[in-house]
């Protein structure tokens, strides 16, 4: 079975979707599209911009879920996916893949939801760490103890977890998860706590544009953030995309339950090839029984 795993933020460069846009009707098309929709070019900045002007938040997020979904639809023109899910914003590219979500409504509450993170972010100052070489419960454990706002954001793989909260609650966290034992406890340069208590502004003013878009059945399942389980009902898909933004990615176990229900190939769609090296990690600790923890 064939699962297409979609990225998230961070995985954008100056070219992307070029490729696609000269060599495919189809995708010049949609790209034509999306430049209306947002009412800038986005195709100029995507193939030709700097990576600060990529960096822009009205920018990156749509960027990568145009050059992910419309990379899925070029694909669907020879095959379709027996199961799809994505990374945080790839959760959204997924939903189009799917046909839960038609491709203009996917662009417009990405871009909705880029919006109100900036907000979100510049009303309290916040940020991320990846901790590197650590058992989740242990990361957890050290979390609770903390009277900041921290919490877990992305279990990824064995042994890497990314934490997301207050300045201070991320600087005191790395600290104690060194103590701890954990082999790196690396800040992250993004602009706010993604997938904490947070960004509740954000996710508050996204539900509303959520519960106002039309979702469809679905083709195929999609393994949601929220619960790392096969969802193919519409409302079910509406409430857990709400609640996203609050909560952490289960990435590691996403992959876990897409192996279990049968999915034999994963192919990532969109820009770089970090969630591969995710689905290896995870695949190889399902078969050797035990997690081995990244140096």
């Amino acid at each position: 079975m064939k699962a297409f795993v979609f990225p998230g933020q961070g995985a954008q460069f100056t070219g992307m979707g070029k490729d696609l846009y000269i060599k495919s009707a189809l995708a010049k098309e949609l790209f034509n599209s999306a430049n209306e929709i947002l009412k800038f070019k986005i195709t100029d900045i995507m193939f030709d911009g700097s990576e600060e002007e990529l960096r822009q938040t009205k920018v990156t997020q749509p960027a990568i879920f145009l050059h992910s979904v419309i990379l899925a639809k070029v694909l669907g023109e020879k095959f379709q996916p027996d199961m799809v899910a994505g990374h945080s914003l790839g959760e959204f590219s997924a939903l189009v893949a799917n046909n839960t979500l038609s491709f203009d409504d996917g662009l417009r509450l990405v871009f909705a939801r880029a919006m109100a993170m900036q907000k979100a972010c510049e009303a309290k100052p916040s940020t991320m760490a990846a901790i590197i070489g650590l058992e989740d419960n242990i990361v957890e454990e050290t979390l609770n103890g903390i009277n900041e706002i921290v919490v877990p954001a992305n279990y990824n793989s064995p042994g890497q977890l990314v934490i997301s909260g207050s300045i201070e609650g991320i600087n005191e966290a790395c600290e104690k998860l060194k103590e701890a034992g954990a082999r790196r406890a690396l800040p992250l340069k993004v602009g706010g706590a993604f997938h904490s208590p947070l960004m509740e502004p954000a996710r508050a003013e996204l539900a509303e544009a959520i519960n106002n878009t039309l979702f469809h059945k679905a083709i195929c399942p999609i393994y949601q953030n929220v619960n790392a389980t096969a969802v193919s009902d519409p409302d079910i898909i509406k409430k857990n995309l709400i609640s996203q933004l609050t909560s952490p990615v289960r990435w590691r176990q996403i992959v876990q339950n897409m192996i279990a229900d049968g999915a034999t190939t994963f192919i990532e769609v969109g820009p770089g090839n970090v969630l591969q090296g995710l689905v290896k990690k995870v695949d190889r600790e399902m078969e050797t029984g035990s997690a081995s923890l990244p140096d």
